[in-house]
């Protein structure tokens, strides 16, 4: 098992296909001027000991030393001990809403971004439980399937936005549904979905799907984002905004929270409704209601200790920088016997 500390550094492998074109640019260049002011049998008379291997070998010892430079900011991490780690805690499954009335920015940055705080804090305060994420807007998709990898959880919900479903609408019912797919482990008997929408254009019975959960002992507990008064929906491209979203007549459309859709759901799967404007609050409450559940006690198998490796790409950067400097681009006794280009000496 291994771990990538700072995976950004891996930008800097993009300076070896740099370095390699502006080396065969300089050798082209040098080529041209050469024959325009040089003969090419007096060049070698010349400078009888030029070395073109000598030259790709010191880009060569370059370009992997950036490599190792590269991959020692990154640290990888190698898992050194393995052990066997009692846990307790229930199956969250969170369903995001992500259609285009989640773009509302009547509650700040906008809807969608206030979503993925939220969740992003709550998991946060988690210990032993294990998680789950689904998207939804015209139909629901899944996105992290049940995981205690809480890491990649949340670089996938980061990555969740309004173009993931082309079909619009709110499809809570679908959501629901395939929440109760989710819950893999028939002994957990804390089943929570933690749903978080605006509530508005939802599509089906979503009574009669809640009834359903609740009789599987899933709990749903819906997390309102958005405001009364609401607000319009904003188009934007690269961060510009382009347009407000308009109806078939034209008019501007105006987003609202659709508390009472939302209060039923959690009503009728023996939840709660949380007013999702304040972060502590919400994260506050959400703990509280995890902390009054009976949770289960399951074993995971996991690396507990991960040793630096940095250290190796360093001394290997450093060395072939090294080497880089010793390198000369003329030939050596060596390189001559090895005559690689079958040139004949003349008497």
């Amino acid at each position: 098992m291994y771990q990538l500390e700072q995976p950004i550094y891996f930008y800097i492998l993009f300076a070896i296909p740099v370095v390699v074109v502006v080396f065969l640019l300089l050798l082209v260049w040098k080529k041209t001027v050469q024959k325009r002011f040089v003969d090419k049998e007096l060049l070698k008379k010349l400078s009888p000991n030029r070395s073109l291997f000598k030259s790709v070998l010191k880009v060569l010892a370059l370009c992997l030393a950036i490599a190792c430079l590269s991959f020692a900011l990154v640290n990888p991490k190698i898992g050194t001990k393995l052990e066997t780690v009692k846990r307790e805690g229930v199956d969250i499954v969170f369903a995001l809403d992500v259609s285009k009335s989640m773009l509302a920015e009547d509650i700040a940055p906008n809807r969608l971004e206030k979503s993925k705080q939220l969740i992003t804090q709550i998991i946060n305060g988690l210990a032993g439980d294990r998680i789950g994420i689904i998207g939804y807007a015209g139909s629901a998709f899944p996105q992290v399937p049940i995981t205690s990898d809480f890491s990649s959880a949340k670089l996938f919900l980061n990555g969740m936005n309004t173009d993931m479903v082309s079909s619009q609408g709110t499809a809570i019912t679908q959501a629901i549904e395939m929440a109760q797919t989710f819950y893999d482990d028939e002994e957990q008997t804390n089943r929570v979905l933690f749903l978080i929408s605006d509530g508005e254009d939802h599509e089906g019975n979503v009574s009669q799907i809640a009834e359903e959960a609740a009789e599987k002992g899933i709990r749903i507990f819906t997390i309102g984002v958005g405001t009364l008064e609401g607000g319009p929906i904003p188009i934007k491209e690269n961060g510009v905004l382009q347009y407000y979203k308009r109806d078939q007549n034209n008019e501007q459309v105006i987003t609202r929270l659709g508390e009472e859709t939302l209060k039923e759901i959690a009503k009728t799967a023996n939840g709660e409704y949380i007013d999702g404007s304040n972060t502590k609050v919400v994260v506050d409450r959400v703990k509280s209601i995890l902390n009054g559940m009976d949770k289960k006690e399951f074993e995971a198998k996991q690396f507990t200790d991960f040793k630096d490796q940095f250290q190796w790409f360093l001394a290997g950067a450093l060395f072939l920088l090294v080497l880089d400097v010793f390198f000369l681009e003329r030939k050596t006794a060596w390189l001559k016997k090895l005559n690689l280009f079958n040139e004949k000496e003349k008497e």
